[in-house]
């Protein structure tokens, strides 16, 4: 066995690539790839239009990583459904499925953990632990959608991790999930969330991928996010904001900035007001999001009326704002939280 190829990680050129170096016909990469990615595949032996001969030697020659479900809790207030997955080193992420009027979105992990160290968030807590395969990513999606008999149109890379602290697999993940011959996704229904790894966000604009960007900027000053996302200690907001405009030149795709909102530390007139100045030349959306509390941090969120204040200045000032609604409170809704909850009582 060849451990270090992992089948269905792989894309559509790199199969057919594979195949040729394996002394097979080209075409075997991509009734593989349709297999893995259109038909939700994972034991080469079911894989009936391949060969016999040729599913015994490909199985002795190479993985197929696979996830199972641990654990799944389904909203009693809404229809958000969270997943515990266990990967195959016995590490344990989590996934998210929420359904819209527009159809069902999936925010997928990255990474089993995360070393991000942002204060507010469950999924940090305990570091990082490793990055997860393209795979690992994509049986997210294929799982939930076999499990829940669904399919899926949009997906957010805003699980666990940070999609640009492991970006080859991550760009691998889009481009399989898009690509024809699988699920077909289009690039304008994912969206990836980063806490401003500024270098990489000029690398996706490179990508030729038009998602949507969405930053997690939580505050206008340098000085207060240093407190909450250990990040803008190496990234200032003003370079941040460059490379946002960057993107959008490039890509033509409108960014969005999500801003968890914490009562009497971004929530002022002095936030707003510096907010609609960063705002100024920028093609963008803020999605304001109420602080879902947990343990390790202090910090309590706002009224429901200063919230609403909050969003009325930056709509007076002409810049599209919302109020994330909040789903699955009842079963752990947020990034990390059922992880950390599962790994405390086992």
């Amino acid at each position: 066995m060849l451990p270090d190829i992992e089948l269905n990680s792989m894309t559509l050129e790199e199969l057919k690539k594979l195949m040729t170096e394996l002394g097979e016909q080209a075409f075997r990469g991509e009734q593989l790839f349709i297999y893995f990615n259109k038909n939700n595949g994972l034991d080469i032996n079911e894989a009936t239009t391949l060969p016999l001969k040729f599913r015994e030697e490909i199985r002795e020659k190479t993985t197929v990583k696979e996830i199972k479900i641990l654990e799944k809790l389904e909203s009693k207030l809404d229809d958000t459904v969270k997943y515990l997955f266990l990967l195959e080193d016995n590490n344990v992420i989590e996934s998210v499925l929420m359904k819209y009027e527009h159809g069902y979105t999936i925010c997928v992990s990255t990474q089993v953990g995360c070393r991000m160290g942002c204060r507010f968030c469950a999924s940090t807590r305990g570091g990082k632990v490793r990055d997860l395969t393209a795979s690992e990513m994509l049986n997210q999606v294929y799982m939930i959608e076999k499990d829940m008999n669904i399919t899926i149109n949009n997906i957010v890379l805003m699980g666990m991790g940070e999609p640009l602290d492991n970006y080859e697999n991550t760009i691998k993940f889009m481009h399989i999930i898009h690509h024809p011959k699988g699920r077909n996704i289009s690039y304008r229904n994912i969206t990836l969330s980063t806490c401003g790894i500024i270098p990489k966000i000029y690398d996706l604009a490179q990508e030729d991928m038009p998602i949507t960007l969405s930053i997690s900027l939580h505050s206008p000053f340098d000085h207060y996010r240093k407190k909450i996302m250990p990040v803008a200690y190496r990234y200032k907001i003003s370079d941040l904001m460059e490379a946002c405009k960057y993107y959008f030149n490039k890509t033509g795709r409108r960014i969005t900035f999500e801003y968890t909102m914490v009562d009497g530390f971004n929530d002022r007139k002095e936030d707003v007001e510096e907010l609609i100045k960063l705002a100024k030349g920028l093609n963008l959306h803020i999605n304001l999001i109420p602080l879902n509390p947990i343990k390790e941090f202090d910090g309590t969120r706002p009224k429901k009326s200063n919230i609403k204040i909050f969003r009325e200045l930056l709509q007076e000032n002409n810049i599209p704002t919302t109020i994330r609604r909040e789903m699955g409170a009842d079963i752990s809704g947020s990034c990390g939280q059922l992880r950390r909850d599962y790994l405390s009582n086992n």
